[in-house]
């Protein structure tokens, strides 16, 4: 399917440009300095991106508006979500 491997091409360009950024950066910043370099990345490679955007669920009938903010939305496809990882 061809949405798969849009997703596919997306999800690689951001997990390289992840771990460059953390060979960059290294261990123990906070999320939100990731996260805007991230970003500024993404758009250097011509990437749509919004941060923290508003994402709502729809479960069992019940919907549940704004239910939480994902880090990153790139090329309205894909969610990326950061973790630090305690070092």
């Amino acid at each position: 399917m061809v949405l798969d491997e849009e997703i596919e091409a997306i999800a690689k360009t951001v997990i390289d440009c992840a771990f460059r950024t953390h060979v960059d950066l290294g261990p123990g910043l906070l999320e939100s300095v990731y996260e805007a370099v991230l970003h500024s990345r993404f758009q250097r490679l011509y990437l749509s991106v919004e941060r923290q955007k508003p994402v709502s669920i729809v479960v069992d009938g019940l919907t549940l508006p704004n239910a939480f903010k994902v880090d990153l939305f790139v090329e309205e496809k894909l969610l990326v979500e950061l973790n630090r990882l305690n070092s």
